[in-house]
């Protein structure tokens, strides 16, 4: 799998299904996405494999007798769910994803590398207005990078 990269804007039909952008299909080796809650009120969307990975150390780091990862197994593990692509590209958002994230009509979808986020459009909006001062300052963190 190459990098999942990109900004992308596609709608949400009537029936929650989106129509997923070609240049990240076409980087997938499956028919099939892993959809979950994230963190900032949207989803993340990982290959089946690359959610396995992920998965397995969470739950390696986790004990259920601990209430922090107990939210963290309820918040990401167990609301995921197994999407596959129909003949038109377009994969179809479970109704308790949909409400978790605010999707309405207008989604952006992020490639970030190794996985995908799928935000309400006005959401990310205002995520980007409401983090730009703490984006400022997380990339000055990064000053030991160069290129």
């Amino acid at each position: 799998m190459e990098l999942l990269t990109g900004e992308y804007r596609n709608t949400l039909d009537e029936k929650g299904r989106i129509l997923f952008p070609t240049r990240l299909r076409s980087e997938l080796t499956d028919n099939v996405l892993v959809l979950t809650q994230a963190l900032d009120k949207c989803l993340w969307l990982f290959t089946p494999d690359e959610w396995r990975e992920l998965s397995a150390k969470i739950m390696a780091n986790s004990s259920p007798f601990n209430a922090q990862a107990r939210l963290v197994l309820r918040r990401l593990i167990a609301p995921a769910q197994e999407v596959e692509f129909d003949k038109s590209g377009r994969i179809s958002i479970p109704q308790s994803l949909r409400d978790y994230a605010n999707l309405t009509k207008d989604c952006v979808v992020l490639g970030v590398n190794k996985y995908i986020e799928l935000w309400d459009s006005a959401t990310y909006q205002d995520y980007l207005s409401a983090s730009e001062s703490s984006f400022q300052q997380a990339a000055e963190g990064l000053s030991s990078i160069c290129f």
